[in-house]
Order: C-alpha cells, then sequence, then structure tokens
C-alpha cells in the first residue's frame, strides 16, 4: 500500500491561511479593545422611542461567551411627567446573562439576571381614572417566543408604592433568599413599613421568585405577617396574577383590640367589640372577597361562619351566616353604643375600659354614645347570626336569631329574638340612618317568660312562678341610644298570670326594700298572685301608666305613676288595698322613685288618703284587653284579677 505523503501548502493556500488568522486576530483584538459604551446611545434611544421615558445608562459591558453576560451600571429610569420624583426605577447595577446560540433562531434565554441596589417607584396617578407610573408600554403586540428567565437575584433592593388620593405610603425592602434547591429560583425575602389609607403599619414576610408571576395561570405563593396599630395579619396562601391582585386563596389569621379599626383599613363598618382573633380562608375572585370557613373569639364569645363582601357596587355589600356556641352577652354592648364589661376575667381594651369608667361615673345609666352616620350609609349588609347559649350573669338569655339588613343607611333587624327565661322576646327594629337623625322604631312581643327563671339564685327562683307576657311599640329618633329612648312614643304593656312570689324576691340587684314590703304585705312567705300588669303611655320620652295592679289572693296592690326615660327618672307609687277588713287597711303605700342607676323604695306615709285613679275599686281592676293575649293565665278558678279577667 503506497504511503502518504504531506504536502505542504501551496503559495496561493498560505495567502488564504495568512488572511483568515489575520481576520481571526483582528477581531479578537477588537473584542479585546471594544468599547461597549458606544452601544449605550443607541439602546436609550430605543428604549425612550418605545416607552416615551429617558433611560441612562453609566457604563456598558459585555463578556462573550456560550453565555454572554451584558453588565450595565449606574442604570436610571424617567418616571411620568405628572410625577414630582424624577426617576421611577435606578440601580446601581444590572447583570443579565444570555445563551448565545438561541439568539440565532430568535429565542431570549437569560439563566440569570442579578440586580444590585435596585431602587422602584411604583405610583398611582393624582387623579381618578388615570393610569399609574408603570403603565408606559402600552398595548402589547403579543407576538414572537416569549423572554424565559430562570432566576433573579436582588441584593439590597428597595420598593415603594405611593398613592396620594388614597393616603397609602409603602416602603418595602427586599432581597433574593437562598432557593430549597442550587437550580431553583430564590425566594424574596421582605420588610417593610409604610401607611395604609393614612395607617400606619409594618410588613414583613417572604414570597415565591417574582419570576413565577411571568406566568398569570400558575399560583404564586407568599407569607405575609402584618401590623396596623393593634390589627395583626398573617397571610399564608396563593395568589394567581399578583400584578392584577384579583385572585388568591390565602389562609388568613386576623387579630386586633376591636373589629372596628378594620373600618379605616379596609373601609367595612363593624360595630366596636372586645379584643377578638379570627382565622380561616380568605378569597378573592375579582369584585367578590370571602372569608370562609372562620373560627375564633371575639371577646369572650366564640364565632365563625361565612362572609362574603361584593365591591362591585356603589357601596360595598357583606353578606354573612354567623354562628356562636357560646355568647357572651355583654360582647353585643358595641352594637348599642356602650363598652362590654370590664372586670375581672372580662375580656375589654384599653378604650373600652376607659369609657366604662366614664359611664361608672355618670349618673344615667343608657348609652349614649351616637353612632356614626356615615359608617351606617357606607355599605349595605345582609347577616344572620345564631347563638346557641348566651351567658349572661344578669339576664336568663337563653339563645339568639338575628338577621340584621342594611340598605342604603336603612338598618333592620328582622328579627332580633332571644329565648328568655324559658320563653323568648320576638322583637323587631327599624333604624332609619338617612337623615340627620335617625329614626328608630322597635315592635317587641315577650311570650311565655317564667317568673322564677328570671333569678339566677336557686332559693330566689323557688319563690316566684308564673308565665309573663307583653308588647313594647316605641318609635323615636336620635343618634344614640339614649336620645331615641328619650324621645320615644308608644306603649309598653306587661303582665303575668297565676303564680306566686316570696319576699326574698324583692331582695334583688342589691335594693333594700325588704322592710319596706311589710307596708304591703305581712309575713315573710309566699304570696299567691292572680295577676299582675302594667300598661304605659309613652310620650316624648315618659312612660306614663295607664294601668298598673298586683291582684293577690287577699291584697289588691294598685299603682299610678310615670317613667322618664330622658332624665332617667323614676316616680310609682304602689298602695295596697286588702280585701279583708282589718287594721292592716292602715298599711301605707310604696314610693319608688330615684333613678335607673339609683332608684329608691321607701314607705309613703303621705299617701294614705290619696284619690283619683288610684282609688279604684276592686271589680273594676282588668288588664288592657291587648294585654290579655299575652299573659298565661295558668290554671285555677281564682285568677280573674278583681272579675274582668276572662280566660
Amino acid at each position: 500500500m503506497p504511503s502518504r505523503r504531506f504536502r505542504a501548502p501551496g503559495k496561493r493556500g498560505q495567502r488564504w491561511l495568512a488572511v483568515l488568522l489575520f481576520v481571526i486576530a483582528a477581531i479578537l483584538l477588537l473584542i479585546a479593545l471594544w468599547d461597549w459604551n458606544w452601544f449605550k446611545g443607541p439602546v436609550e434611544r430605543a428604549v425612550q422611542a418605545k416607552t416615551g421615558r429617558a433611560l441612562h445608562i453609566g457604563t456598558l459591558d459585555v463578556d462573550l461567551g456560550r453565555i454572554t453576560t451584558v453588565r450595565a451600571d449606574a442604570i436610571t429610569f424617567a418616571n411620568a411627567g405628572w410625577a414630582k420624583q424624577p426617576q421611577m426605577v435606578r440601580a446601581d447595577r444590572v447583570e443579565i446573562d444570555v445563551r448565545a446560540w438561541p439568539l440565532l433562531r430568535g429565542s431570549v434565554q437569560l439563566p440569570e439576571v442579578r440586580l444590585t441596589r435596585p431602587d422602584a417607584l411604583l405610583q398611582a396617578a393624582p387623579r381618578k381614572g388615570e393610569a399609574g407610573n408603570w403603565d408606559f408600554l402600552g398595548e402589547s403586540s403579543g407576538g414572537g417566543e416569549p423572554l424565559q428567565l430562570q432566576r433573579l437575584r436582588i441584593d439590597d433592593g428597595r420598593l415603594q408604592y405611593l398613592d396620594v388620593l388614597g393616603r397609602t405610603d409603602i416602603r418595602v425592602n427586599v432581597r433574593s433568599g437562598d432557593p430549597k434547591q442550587a437550580d431553583a429560583a430564590p425566594p424574596l425575602l421582605v420588610t417593610g413599613k409604610g401607611s395604609w389609607q393614612g395607617n400606619a403599619f409594618t410588613l414583613n414576610g417572604n414570597t415565591e421568585s417574582p419570576l413565577e408571576l411571568t406566568d398569570s395561570d400558575h399560583p404564586f405563593r407568599i407569607h405575609l405577617d402584618g401590623r396596623a396599630g393593634q390589627t395583626h395579619a398573617v397571610a399564608s396562601g396563593t395568589l394567581t396574577n399578583p400584578f392584577q391582585f384579583q385572585t388568591f386563596d390565602l389562609q388568613f389569621r386576623l387579630s386586633g383590640q376591636d373589629l372596628e379599626d378594620l373600618y379605616p383599613l379596609v373601609g367595612i363598618a363593624l360595630p366596636s367589640t372586645p379584643p377578638y382573633r379570627l382565622d380561616g380562608r380568605l378569597k378573592r375572585d375579582h369584585q367578590i372577597w370571602q372569608y370562609d370557613a372562620f373560627k375564633g373569639q371575639v371577646g369572650d364569645s366564640d364565632l365563625g361562619g361565612n362572609v362574603r363582601i361584593d365591591v362591585a357596587g356603589e357601596r360595598p355589600r357583606l353578606t354573612a351566616v354567623l354562628v356562636s356556641k357560646r355568647l357572651d352577652f355583654d360582647d353585643l354592648a358595641g352594637f348599642v353604643g356602650a363598652p362590654p364589661r370590664t372586670g375581672s376575667g372580662e375580656s375589654a381594651n384599653a378604650a373600652q375600659k376607659a369609657e366604662a369608667a366614664r359611664l361608672a361615673a355618670k349618673a344615667t345609666v343608657l348609652p349614649d354614645t351616637p353612632y356614626d352616620l356615615g359608617k351606617l350609609r357606607s355599605m349595605d349588609a345582609d347577616v344572620q347570626w345564631k347563638a346557641q347559649r348566651i351567658n349572661s350573669p344578669a339576664l336568663p338569655l337563653d339563645d339568639m336569631d338575628v338577621h340584621l339588613k342594611l340598605d342604603d343607611g336603612l338598618l333592620q333587624l328582622v328579627p332580633l329574638n332571644f329565648g328568655v327565661a324559658g320563653g323568648d322576646i320576638r322583637s323587631t327594629i327599624r333604624m332609619d340612618a338617612r337623615r340627620p337623625q335617625i329614626a328608630t322604631s322597635l315592635q317587641a312581643s315577650v311570650r311565655r317568660v317564667q317568673l322564677g327563671k328570671l333569678f339566677p339564685d336557686a332559693k330566689l327562683a323557688e319563690q316566684a312562678s308564673g308565665g309573663i307576657g307583653g308588647e313594647i311599640d316605641l318609635s323615636g329618633s336620635g343618634n344614640s341610644i339614649a336620645a331615641m329612648l328619650g324621645s320615644s312614643d308608644g306603649t309598653v304593656s306587661v303582665g303575668m298570670g297565676k303564680g306566686h312570689v316570696g319576699n326574698l324576691v324583692m331582695e334583688l340587684a342589691g335594693l333594700d326594700v325588704a322592710e319596706s314590703l311589710k307596708f304591703l304585705f305581712t309575713g315573710d312567705r309566699q304570696i299567691p298572685l292572680r295577676c299582675a300588669f302594667a300598661d304605659f303611655g309613652v310620650r316624648d320620652g315618659r312612660m306614663d301608666s295607664r294601668a298598673l295592679a298586683v291582684d293577690t289572693t287577699d291584697t289588691l296592690i294598685v299603682g299610678e305613676g310615670s317613667i322618664n326615660l330622658k332624665s332617667e327618672q323614676l316616680d310609682l307609687l304602689l298602695k295596697p288595698r286588702p280585701k279583708d277588713i282589718s287594721i292592716l287597711v292602715l298599711r301605707s303605700p310604696l314610693r319608688i322613685g330615684g333613678t335607673f342607676k339609683d332608684p329608691s323604695f321607701r314607705p309613703d306615709f303621705k299617701a294614705l288618703g290619696i284619690r283619683g285613679a288610684i282609688a279604684i275599686t276592686l271589680g273594676s281592676i282588668a288588664p288592657p284587653a291587648a294585654l290579655l293575649a299575652t299573659i298565661e293565665t295558668g290554671p285555677g278558678k281564682d285568677a280573674d284579677c278583681g272579675g274582668k279577667f276572662a280566660h
């Protein structure tokens, strides 16, 4: 086999080789000596033509290779023309890694982007309806292959969101954390503070890499912990397309000193409450917010249920179904403008304790804190709330069922029902806050309330029996409970059929009337009742008796007088009229006077010879006809209340 010999290139081949080597050397020399800053001008002009904003690059450099690195220092990007601050974005350095070969087929692949001390300002427009400073690209053409970015690293970044109209200024520090895997996109660690609608707050937490934002269908995980005053919120879960903030599903824990504090933060008007803590799923689907399956405590009560808020209309609309297995009754005090109980073992915040101290120093007891008309008009609501058991040391309440409706300042409780002492009080309340003074009406029916169950003490309960019924129909105007009752007109009627009562019952609530009782009854014994009733006409806050009597087997007690709801004064006279002829006919009337806060009970010897309405004959004693249907007469023949009480 003939051997192959190496042949040196000819003269022509040598010339081409020399040219090729020269070109390669020239390219390498050009690359080595090339000043990449020559491209700054074209890049800056291209960005300004596209966005209408000026871009400035301090220095520009490129490291060529299979993965090419583009490096720019001292970058600034101009703000919108209407903004006071001239720069929207600035950074000490931006480094972009680019895969070179995919560029030949039009694919932009960025393995990593690194930002050093970036500082960005997102600012809402100073006029409603206008776009913020971030809206500078216009409509996207949507053509071409999307950019592919694998990792973003931020070193000592700052982000500010400013909304002057909304009184909001949020300043956040961001930096990249360590990824869970070596090739994974690093998460962002966030700390910040500022004001939200004029309320100071702090924020810290973490999110997934912001690269996940490029996929609007991919859930973006976050964990944020924020505080605004005494309100504390912790959110963990996912956002879908967080730039629009239209869809998310978060586990949301909320706690604070008063639910009323949420009004300036989120615009939802809630009554004042004791300290609370709630935990549930917070979801948003565009204009619908939901707080589902939440559970927690408000004061000393448990509270759970589902809340839905629709913000699409002129006013936000809240719809809720709430349940309490155990409701502490004083936790409802905020609904009537009063603080909860503040004694040992009770839940109340500092402001409520101060308000309780103020009320304790007052001579009156009716709540006089005015309702906020702006809040009542700021939203609509439809809330159903059931309490399975009620804790109330002072009142024998069993359960509660309420349906609250609020529509453009018209508040209705239809119904507001309480189980009370084996019976119930069923009521409807209408409060029209569409005018400067709230017009209020109340209709309530009392049915089958057992006298013995009104007393928490077992010994006292044994000394009382009988079923109580009645009707209340009042209307008034004013912006507090005290003002409403102080101006009210209507009727108040209550009555009881056959039963019994003992003298010890009258020692309730620390009232020292035991000595006075001997002027009405004799001995410390059980007193059989045939019936008892009180019927008042109400005009301008003054309750005047129209019929007032207690009929026992041996004594008829008739009364008259008034109760002033405006001044909270009592002026009632009860006069015994024994049914047998004895020296007891000289027993003195009992005068009930004083105030709601400090009532007095004393014999009134001057009233022995009183005549007129109180000197009524036994045969004419009878409850008003409208009251008859509400009273349980009980068994037996001797239950006619002076002969006019028919079954």
